[in-house]
């Protein structure tokens, strides 16, 4: 047996696979967001231990107790800043914080090494610009900052008493050289970081310390060996098998990503793609990114008073009407790909008396399909040829939705076997495969496909038509958005 655990945003999410590799146990903690200022998003470190703690005893007893190994993964970007004494010193600040605008433009004026090693635009999301907020607006934390963590790895530190993190997640902090796989110097210095500052680098499969006596007593395991794991987006790749060239990924989760496996690295910054590196050596991969994806059908349940997004979904579906006039921009914390505009802003435009929630369910659908597509495209930019995608996250579960986006991506959507868990498979097949319980090609085959949704002629013009007039409403006011994020 190995153990795969997902710090997310919204859960925790722990799984174990047995020695084929099949999901036998799931357990899951909730988690929430902090939001005290606009464009702020915040976490306590301490709620990310306790709800791993809780996921984790939620596994039946007996199953893990005989795991072997256990493999990491979660959200990316998160600044944890620990003092001397390993204390946390600020709420982490998460993936989809968007305070660092002015920070962002400081440091890729000042460093053009930026783009060059980091091959990366930097963006508020990532690591880099949160520690220069800090460095600017809490002078006495920043001096204070012994070591700066990500999520997975905060917890890393709960479990082993080490500091480690992999090269897929440590890619989205800005401070690494990409294509050499190791942190890059000046780009720390840029933040007033060094590399003292940082954990130690492995790669995903590397054993990076073993589980303290205490916490293994507590969890009901052995002290087993923890690997290095990977980035929340990278596992899932691994959890759906996207080891080869072109491999490509959608996952619904509370953002929207598209992600694609590249045995050789390359980059296209200008179009706020992301290159980052894989979790198994000697691949990268591209990713467009959403801020807001399945955390917007949240929201849309939120203002319908709708006691469930299946419930929602269901209306949806009841109520589509592909030619409607109703167009929702999905930019509630923002966007990344390809706008990089922190600053973005929710939007309906078409509504009428006759509006009612199955409409605005559809409207948040379609625009999350086409907020996805413009991502898509500038990853298509790059070169790279998709044929299909695999699908993972909570969202994956819709087959309404996968009509919309499988006509509005033009492309084959596959819906794989435990894909709701994905990025937590993908780190306990990590696991395993460090391990040496098998190779390579057996430890992160692809799980069988439950269905295959394949674009509509038809719908894939109405959509078409329609997302026309989605750029062009975001286009016509993206300058009324200016400043809403300070």
């Amino acid at each position: 047996m190995f153990l795969g655990i997902d710090i997310g945003t919204s859960a925790v999410k722990s799984v174990v696979i047995d020695g084929s590799g099949d999901v036998v146990a799931t357990g899951t903690a909730p988690l929430a967001v902090s939001r005290p200022r606009p464009n702020w998003s915040e976490q306590d470190p301490a709620d990310w231990w306790a709800a791993v703690s809780a996921s984790v005893c939620a596994l039946p007893a007996e199953t893990r107790r005989r795991s072997r190994a256990v493999g990491l993964t979660g959200q990316m970007h998160g600044a944890t800043l620990l003092g001397a004494d390993d204390q946390v010193l600020r709420p982490a600040m998460l993936w989809n914080d968007g305070r660092s605008g002015a920070e962002c433009a400081a440091l890729q004026a000042a460093e053009p090494a930026f783009l060059s090693r980091g091959g990366n635009l930097v963006m508020p999301g990532f690591t880099a610009p949160k520690l220069e907020w800090v460095r600017r607006h809490e002078p006495d934390i920043f001096a204070k900052t012994h070591k700066v963590l990500l999520p997975k790895d905060y917890v890393r530190l709960c479990m082993t008493g080490t500091y480690a993190s992999d090269m897929s997640d440590a890619a989205g902090t800005l401070w690494m050289d990409v294509a050499q796989r190791q942190w890059a110097v000046p780009l720390l210095q840029a933040c007033g970081l060094e590399p003292s500052h940082m954990p130690t680098l492995f790669e995903g499969p590397a054993v990076t310390g073993s589980l303290r006596p205490a916490v293994a007593e507590a969890w009901g395991l052995d002290p087993v060996p923890v690997v290095a794991g990977g980035s929340d987006n990278a596992a899932g790749a691994l959890g759906a098998g996207a080891t080869g060239d072109g491999d490509t990924i959608l996952s619904l989760g509370t953002s929207g990503v598209i992600f694609t496996t590249l045995s050789t690295y390359r980059s296209n910054p200008a179009s706020a793609v992301h290159a980052f590196c894989h979790a198994l050596p000697d691949r990268w991969h591209l990713m467009s990114v959403m801020l807001s994806a399945a955390s917007c059908l949240t929201w849309a349940c939120q203002v319908t008073r709708t006691s469930s997004v299946g419930d929602l979904l269901q209306l949806a579906e009841q109520a589509y009407n592909p030619r409607a006039e109703l167009i929702f921009l999905p930019y509630l914390s923002g966007e990344r790909t390809p706008h990089n505009n922190a600053d973005a802003r929710g939007v309906f435009v078409g509504l009428t008396h006759e509006t009612g929630p199955g409409d605005l369910a559809n409207a948040v659908l379609e625009g999350v399909a086409f907020g996805l597509m413009d991502g898509f495209e500038a990853l298509l930019e790059t070169g790279v040829a998709v044929d299909a995608l695999s699908v993972i996250g909570g969202g994956a579960m819709s087959a309404h939705w996968g009509r919309l986006l499988s006509a509005t991506l033009r492309r084959p959507l596959l819906y794989r076997e435990d894909g709701a868990v994905g990025p937590a498979l993908g780190a306990a097949r990590l696991a395993r495969f460090g391990t040496g319980d098998a190779d390579l090609a057996e430890a992160f085959t692809a799980p069988d496909c439950r269905a295959v949704v394949e674009p509509e002629a038809d719908l894939t013009e109405l959509l078409g038509e329609r997302r026309l007039r989605f750029r062009t409403l975001y286009d016509k006011l993206r300058f009324t958005f200016e400043g809403t994020s300070t």
